[in-house]
């Protein structure tokens, strides 16, 4: 293969997998390349199908470049569009194909494509795409209905310029991910804390540890992709998710992010399920802070002397909440400076000792952006210790011992 036609590796949520992806006739289907190679980034083996319309809309030299494949668009001998695949993508999704689709037409291999994959049971995603008067039709939402009704699933956007349009390539192949792996076994409710908390010490001013959260949402991003079921309780934040998580709680102040953390820990409706339950897991990656006082009242004048704060430590979370997260895989985070990496993983089991935590990641601060360090090491009970190099391998690392009481 060419470097022209090579892509780079973003995640292997769809790693191995077989996906097929549909482009009806929408505008939305210029979007396809972008989509093409995003799908590829993260694994899968793609294959693409074309409807008769799609090609007005963009031609197939320019999706089978982007995936490095040959594109279906006519009916043939081999009837490839009946192989077997780990997920279907229908992006975009025209409601004439939808409607086709629900009334079982068969009149391309798109269609037939789709009929042979409900019948299988393969994990199927749609992503509707037209105008705002056409999706507002009563007959629009039956037909989603339907799409639910039979096992599919469906992400939307945000209406712009009269049209529901397509969301971004990497939200709809995060939601392809979830969509295939959701039905992996044991997959888990997970609550995850992360980024700075800000208190304030007067009506316009406060004090604020440092913490972006990026490491936080990555952990969230590849548990979603695989499946899981993710909440973030998400503090003051400089970085952002790379695509919209369903489900975050804000809570910036110390006392904010306690109260949310004992909500979800007590069991609150704000899961994918919509179901009220437990989380099975609690990955706390926030930089509570320690240290904070009682704000005064109003502001403190500017040309005043000296102003003297005495601060006093604050409630550890996972102390606070471990009455209801005790039967919880639980892994906290360890972030030392200036200090050696003995002392670091000393420091880190000491933490898992006090708080009877499942695992502790323990991070030197000037490591975390060198490249030429380990991104994290992950210290266990029994004294093991697992370097990981980047993101990426943190994140499988996390994702392994979500399991580690099966």
């Amino acid at each position: 293969m060419s470097s022209d036609l090579g892509v780079e590796t973003h995640g292997d949520s769809l790693a191995g997998r077989n996906v097929l992806l549909v482009v009806s006739g929408g505008i939305a289907a210029v979007e396809s390349v972008k989509l093409s190679r995003e799908i590829r980034r993260h694994g899968a083996n793609l294959s693409i199908i074309m409807t008769k319309d799609a090609h007005k809309v963009i031609t197939p030299l320019a999706l089978s470049w982007a995936s490095s494949s040959p594109i279906l668009t006519e009916w043939d001998s081999e009837m490839s569009q009946l192989s077997r695949f780990d997920g279907v993508l229908v992006a975009p999704a025209t409601r004439n194909t939808i409607s086709k689709h629900i009334h079982g037409v068969m009149d391309s291999p798109a269609l037939m494509a789709l009929s042979a994959a409900r019948g299988s049971r393969t994990p199927i995603l749609f992503v509707p795409s037209m105008h705002s008067d056409l999706f507002d039709d009563p007959v629009t939402t039956e037909l989603l209905d339907s799409l639910m009704d039979e096992g599919s699933d469906i992400v939307l956007n945000e209406f712009s310029e009269g049209r529901l349009k397509q969301p971004n390539h990497i939200q709809i192949v995060a939601n392809l991910g979830r969509c295939i792996n959701k039905h992996l076994p044991n997959r888990k409710k997970v609550a995850i804390t992360l980024g700075a908390n800000r208190a304030p010490i007067d009506s316009v001013r406060a004090i604020q540890n440092a913490s972006s959260g990026a490491t936080g949402w990555r952990i969230a991003e590849h548990l979603y992709r695989m499946g899981h079921d993710v909440v973030c309780i998400a503090g003051v934040t400089s970085s952002s998710s790379n695509f919209v998580l369903p489900s975050v709680i804000r809570a910036g102040t110390p006392a904010a992010m306690l109260t949310a953390c004992l909500d979800v820990a007590s069991g609150m409706d704000i899961w994918i399920d919509d179901s009220e339950s437990k989380p099975d897991a609690w990955i706390h990656a926030a930089a509570v802070l320690d240290y904070y006082t009682d704000p005064i009242s109003g502001k403190k004048p500017s040309g005043d002397s000296d102003w003297r704060l005495q601060l006093a430590p604050g409630p550890k979370h996972i102390d606070e909440i471990s009455h209801l997260s005790k039967d919880c895989v639980r892994i906290g985070f360890k972030l030392e400076v200036d200090v050696s990496v003995d002392e670091l993983l000393n420091r880190a089991a000491a933490q898992i000792d006090r708080l009877g935590t499942d695992a502790c990641v323990a991070n030197l601060k000037d490591e975390v952006h060198d490249p030429n360090t380990p991104r994290g090491r992950v210290v266990l009970p029994n004294g093991e210790v697992l370097e990981m190099l980047d993101d990426v391998e943190l994140c499988r690392t996390i994702e392994s011992l979500l399991h580690i009481r099966d």
